[in-house]
């Protein structure tokens, strides 16, 4: 996981935003954004978790950390959804850059 950060933070650092087309920076930054949304997602679990254990009973308490988890897990699969929407368009359209995304 480490080896992946540093893989992401030297594409970022080396990557020359002024010489590029807006496909070449959209393509730089969805990967990280990714990797944002991966790691607010395991956060998000966690808080819920924690949330959840630490509620001592309280439905109220219960109930919201139940939601956070519910809310994470969905954003996690409006995001799986939208990644492979657009690979599957970029299949059907023939366009390449799509693929490079990981």
């Amino acid at each position: 996981m480490l080896n992946n950060i540093q893989t992401r933070t030297n594409e970022l650092a080396t990557f020359n935003f002024s010489s590029g087309s807006i496909g070449d920076i959209i393509s730089a930054i969805i990967p990280i954004l990714f990797f944002i949304a991966g790691f607010i997602l395991l956060l998000m679990i966690v808080l819920g978790g924690f949330g959840y254990m630490t509620s001592m009973g309280d439905p109220k308490a219960a109930e919201s950390a139940k939601a956070k988890i519910t809310h994470a897990l969905t954003g996690f699969i409006i995001i799986f959804i939208a990644y492979w929407l657009v690979q599957i368009l970029g299949m059907i359209f023939g366009i390449a850059q799509f693929g490079r995304i990981f």
